[in-house]
């Protein structure tokens, strides 16, 4: 068994594609699921299924709320936290920082490690290893 690809629920479908193409995806296919448009997305090793919402609500704050259990972040590797952020900034306008770039330790190693927000609210891991 292998993962196929991740669904992400999304309230601008065009803003949401904007963003993941920034991350390094390309949309590989655009259909229709129901009545809703979808894609997806290719990229990173791995892809990604876009699903516009007609009448979205708001999600719970899976990052900020302790108690909140289930899907929690994306992570990516990167080669450098700094540069990457920068780049988004750079292709994006804007970033929404969840928390700032600093050094994690992970068992023997060190990460640095920071956390944005996609269009949506995601949280989304951006992970440096060497720190």
């Amino acid at each position: 068994m292998k993962l196929h690809h991740i669904a992400i629920r999304t309230r601008d479908i065009w803003q949401a594609i904007a963003f993941y193409e920034a991350l390094g995806f390309v949309v590989a296919e655009r259909f229709t699921a129901g009545m809703t448009l979808a894609c997806w997305l290719v990229g990173n090793g791995m892809r990604l299924e876009l699903m516009q919402i007609p009448v979205p609500q708001p999600a719970p704050d899976c990052f900020f709320d302790e108690h909140y259990t289930g899907y929690y972040h994306l992570s990516f590797s990167v080669a450098d936290v700094e540069a990457t952020l920068q780049s988004l900034v750079t292709k994006l306008g804007r970033v929404k920082l969840l928390l700032s770039p600093r050094e994690q330790q992970i068992g023997d190693r060190v990460y640095k490690t920071a956390f944005i927000a996609d269009i949506d609210g995601l949280p989304i891991e951006l992970i440096q290893e060497g720190g």
